[in-house]
């Protein structure tokens, strides 16, 4: 049974033991737990965003920065590889924990999501839940948890507040950016899930996407964060798979490009439409927004049981380069 909170609280004894070198702060809260800043008033930085992308991952997935070139325009990239796909994207790195509670709101991702179960019905689904007595959460926030908030936090992962330790990753932040494109093998396996692929299957997994120059305001922040997956992002599963014809017919529904809202919105525009974009129509609602949009570009399968390989989708890097104002 792999061990995801005891597996990443490896890498954030790292991070602490060398927190100049990481450029983070850590506190303790009354409650006893570890506050972790990575980017509201520390300086964070690349080595930051590899550690956390990892922790986020449960421990059990590799992240190096390569530099790669996007027609012509290189920008540094995130490389997600991981021999334990579900388990380490949907079983620890998914932001599947809306932390909401006096006055506060956050968007909680990796390990300690495997001790509370959020949400349950994936990790049912996936027969997966950690026994630890230690937890580690990712927090997608510009501000710290109160304390009654982190106390809820310990209850629901059922380990004491000492015991719990909450990274605070600002989504404007260079850590927040590189964990985001992080998630490239997450958003691609959980897009394969919805569309009825057995995430057990999956064996194996790697992907890329760019890590995007850093904006100030959060709204162009989060537009092209999402911009470098929806549209330069590629993900590679390899898998074990009976049907060929079933598994074809789902990869070629799994890129962005392939949700009928995208597909509707090219028509309209006659190009592809930037997430900024999509969110403003949306009235900067994400509930009306196509969930089947939140996908890589490419998707990549190889079938180990018949050596078949299935990839659909498509780089679009005229978005990227309306998204970062090139040209």
């Amino acid at each position: 049974m792999l061990k995801v909170n005891e597996k990443a609280y490896q890498l954030v004894n790292i991070l602490l033991d060398d927190a100049e070198n990481y450029g983070v702060f850590a506190e303790e809260t009354k409650s006893g737990a570890t506050l972790i800043d990575v980017g509201i008033k520390a300086q964070g930085g690349f080595l930051t965003g590899k550690i956390i992308t990892e922790i986020c991952l449960g421990g059990y997935g590799k992240v190096d920065v390569f530099p790669a070139s996007y027609d012509g325009f290189v920008l540094p990239s995130v490389f997600v590889q991981t021999d334990h796909p579900t388990i380490a994207t949907l079983g620890s790195q998914f932001a599947g924990w809306h932390i909401k509670a006096e006055g506060y709101s956050a968007i909680g991702s990796g390990p300690a999501r495997a001790l509370a179960l959020k949400p349950k019905a994936l990790y049912e689904e996936i027969q997966y839940k950690d026994h630890a007595d230690l937890g580690v959460l990712v927090l997608e926030t510009s501000k710290a948890p109160p304390d009654k908030v982190i106390q809820q936090i310990s209850e629901k992962c059922n380990i004491k507040t000492s015991r719990l330790t909450i990274i605070l990753v600002p989504t404007s932040s260079l850590a927040g950016f590189i964990q985001v494109s992080g998630r490239i093998v997450e958003t691609g396996l959980h897009k394969l899930r919805k569309l009825g692929l057995d995430p057990r299957v999956v064996e194996y997994a790697w992907g890329y996407a760019p890590i995007v120059p850093l904006h100030p305001k959060f709204d162009e922040a989060m537009g092209r964060t999402n911009d470098a997956i929806l549209y330069t992002g590629m993900a590679h599963y390899i898998v074990s798979y009976d049907n060929d014809k079933e598994l074809e017919r789902i990869v070629n529904m799994a890129p962005s490009s392939a949700s009928k809202w995208m597909q509707e919105a090219r028509k309209l525009k006659k190009n592809s439409p930037s997430f900024l974009e999509i969110l403003k129509e949306a009235e900067y609602d994400f509930y009306k927004i196509d969930p089947n949009m939140f996908a890589p570009a490419i998707v990549v399968v190889n079938n180990k049981k018949t050596g078949k390989i299935f990839q659909a989708g498509s780089f679009d890097f005229e978005v990227l380069k309306t998204s970062l104002k090139l040209g």
